[in-house]
């Protein structure tokens, strides 16, 4: 038994499939398939059920496979500790992302890390919040920044930052015509326009809606923010935006009014998680001090909220139209 095998192994798990495993370990596929047969014979058990269609794992095949990603995890961070000990900022971090906050927080943030960490080669990865934490386990990703609460013992959680929530309302919604800051019993029998299931944001949201007394609008779940965006500017609802969401670089759209809640704001708490038996630990904590270092004017929604509301523009009487005509008609 090699760790060469033990990878042949891990990768037939995964992808169930001799070809596609053997093109993902850059060996051919009857290379690969000689070896798992190798590797049966080793251990004196069968570790996979041939099909003329896919390949399924036996149970004692799951349990071997799930220890051998253990053990190249493991034989991962011994590589990383070397690494790490002949140069400490240098190197390779996998960095998991969620969509919503991604696209948002990184135009700020990898040029702060760049200039802390030159040498530095941040591998980013967009994924829904379930699946950076599957990929964590399984030690495919360093690091993830997640939305707290996280429920997952094996993980090591750093605050970051706490970024509050706005609503946005189309210029002719009548929350956009209300004085001063918005309160929570102000959405009070509104209906929202949240994201589809999976997505961490759409869960905040609706422990909001809860609080205030708010719905979800019925036959509508966005992919994206930007869906829900442009969504509010057709006039289709409302719905909560992050902060960050409605900060430069992110261009402003048409017909979107964005109100500040009064004190405390709903928000989301953002942090940095890595395995605890990660060898980077130390420089994790370093890398997330980088991130803690955000400018506090982007989490801060008065810049955005602080344009006057819409004022109603009264309609033109004949008088008015006729004076126009007649001022147009002397020049």
């Amino acid at each position: 038994m090699n760790l060469r095998d033990l990878h042949y192994l891990v990768a037939l798990a995964e992808h169930r499939h001799f070809g596609h495993a053997a093109e993902a370990c850059f060996v051919s596929q009857p290379t690969l398939s000689t070896q798992i047969k190798k590797l049966e014979d080793e251990l004196g058990v069968a570790l996979v059920e041939r099909t003329p269609r896919k390949v399924l794992l036996t149970e004692v095949g799951r349990e071997i496979a799930d220890r051998a990603r253990e053990v190249l995890n493991e034989v991962e961070q011994i590589r990383a500790v070397a690494r790490r000990t002949r140069d400490p900022e240098s190197g390779t971090v996998r960095l998991g992302i969620f969509p919503t906050l991604g696209p948002y927080l990184l135009p700020h943030s990898v040029p702060m890390v760049r200039e802390a960490f030159p040498k530095l080669e941040l591998l980013l990865v967009e994924e829904k919040t379930e699946t950076i934490v599957r990929l964590l386990r399984e030690g495919k990703l360093d690091a993830g920044i997640l939305a707290l609460p996280l429920h997952e013992d094996s993980l090591h959680v750093e605050y970051l930052f706490e970024e509050p929530f706005v609503l946005a309302v189309p210029q002719s919604h009548h929350l956009a015509h209300k004085q001063g800051q918005l309160k929570l019993a102000d959405l009070s029998h509104e209906s929202l326009l949240l994201l589809e299931d999976g997505h961490c944001l759409r869960d905040q949201a609706l422990e909001v809606c809860h609080l205030a007394g708010a719905g979800e609008r019925n036959g509508f779940r966005a992919t994206s923010l930007e869906t829900l965006r442009q969504m509010v500017s057709a006039e289709v609802g409302i719905t909560l935006l992050p902060t960050l969401a409605v900060k430069p670089p992110v261009a402003p759209s048409g017909n979107l009014h964005l109100i500040e809640f009064k004190h405390p704001a709903p928000s989301r708490r953002l942090a940095m998680v890595w395995r605890k038996s990660s060898a980077m630990h130390g420089f994790l904590l370093k890398l997330a001090a980088v991130f803690k270092r955000l400018p506090p004017e982007l989490l801060d929604p008065r810049s955005v909220t602080a344009t006057p509301a819409p004022s109603v523009v009264a309609p033109r009487t004949k008088a008015a139209k006729s004076t126009r005509a007649a001022r147009s008609g002397d020049a």
